[in-house]
């Protein structure tokens, strides 16, 4: 009765979270995540599957067959899904991530390819099984519990693996906790490991065969429920941080993209306050343009100026001089002093005062004539 409780809900609790697990497994592949970083789930999923399948295969054996939990053939059967169970379990390890040094088991699987590892897993265990199965089926005097010297070994070696990587695992996630459950799994796989190997009949000389009976069931359904618990936390944990990670990367990109706007702002005020610059420059020198147009001439410069421009390209300062009545010297000095308040400096200073006089219109103060 006992064993029909525990196959039946070790199936359907394993069977139900292995289809959870590998749905969360299909949408985050189709999220685009990783394959490196879900890898895990895939394998963790399959090791609770294969739980849930053996105890579905068992409830088959005890309940419809009528065979005993004792049974060799389901000894055997057992023995095989535990070998597999533990080969994914050792697949998924090195997908846990921590910061720590890995463990030499997930060291020793990360130098072979996925594929590889199967086929070396399988093909020395394979031997080692066929072994011990044709040593024991026709042989009456080897204790069933002989065949799970197989994976007993097996199984101390993925437990403590395990151990080490879950604990690396919470610990680099703040989550030191965690231990005591890690470590309560592992008592639970070595109550469960010994309750396989120790013979029922030497049991029964020092312990209640009812009570060994049912320490067994609840150590076997215990173990699995606690190691689903661990990984459903584990997989929260891994999700919560991943969020993290990508707001956190989010985080960054604006900050990144904030600190190239600060730049091009900056840029662009150093540019405006070169602008602004320029255009202080042309207003000091439109100022000064309009200064130019606010000189003030005397009537004498401005006739000076004018008859200048009505024949300066036709006669000397001399002649001009001597048809406005004044001296030579004297239209010098006006010419010196109308230079000096137009700031005209240069050889081509006559044309200059010429295309001033021209364009102010001083034409209008000539007071002699000019005869072509």
């Amino acid at each position: 009765m006992l064993s029909i409780i525990e196959y039946t809900v070790t199936s359907i609790v394993c069977i139900i979270t292995a289809i959870i697990i590998q749905r969360i497994f299909i949408k985050e592949q189709k999220r685009g995540t990783s394959k490196e970083a879900i890898n895990g789930i895939k394998w963790f999923g399959l090791a609770i599957f294969v739980w849930g399948l053996g105890a579905v295969f068992n409830s088959v054996f005890t309940s419809v067959l009528g065979w005993s939990a004792s049974h060799k053939l389901i000894i055997y059967f057992g023995v095989v899904i535990s070998l597999a169970n533990s080969l994914f379990i050792l697949l998924s390890l090195p997908s846990i991530e921590h910061n720590a040094k890995r463990g030499i088991i997930v060291r020793l699987i990360e130098r072979f390819s996925t594929k590889e590892f199967i086929l070396l897993y399988s093909g020395v265990l394979g031997m080692i099984t066929f072994v011990f199965v044709a040593t024991s089926y026709n042989n009456e005097t080897i204790s069933n519990n002989f065949i799970w010297l197989i994976d007993i070994p097996i199984s101390i070696f993925v437990a403590l693996s395990l151990l080490y990587e879950l604990n690396k695992a919470f610990k680099s996630r703040q989550m030191k906790f965690m231990y005591l459950p890690t470590f309560a799994l592992f008592l639970l796989i070595i109550v469960a490991v010994s309750h396989r190997i120790i013979p029922q009949d030497q049991v029964v000389q020092v312990i209640d065969q009812q009570f060994w009976s049912v320490v067994g069931s609840i150590t076997a359904i215990s173990f699995k429920f606690l190691f689903i618990l661990l990984f459903s936390i584990l997989l929260y944990s891994w999700k919560f941080l991943s969020e993290k990670e990508q707001q956190q990367s989010i985080v960054n990109e604006l900050t990144e993209h904030n600190k190239s706007l600060q730049l091009d702002i900056e840029k662009i005020t150093l540019a405006n306050e070169s602008h602004l610059d320029t255009i202080k420059s042309m207003k000091k020198e439109l100022i000064g343009l309009r200064e130019l147009h606010k000189i003030e001439l005397s009537d004498r410069q401005k006739e000076v100026l004018a008859n200048l421009a009505l024949v300066g390209h036709h006669k000397s300062y001399t002649e001009i001089a001597e048809e406005m009545h004044i001296s030579a010297d004297g239209f010098q000095t006006h010419i010196h002093q109308i230079k000096k308040m137009l700031n005209i400096k240069g050889s081509e200073g006559k044309e200059q005062l010429i295309a001033y006089a021209k364009e102010h219109n001083f034409l209008q103060f000539a007071t002699i004539k000019f005869n072509e």
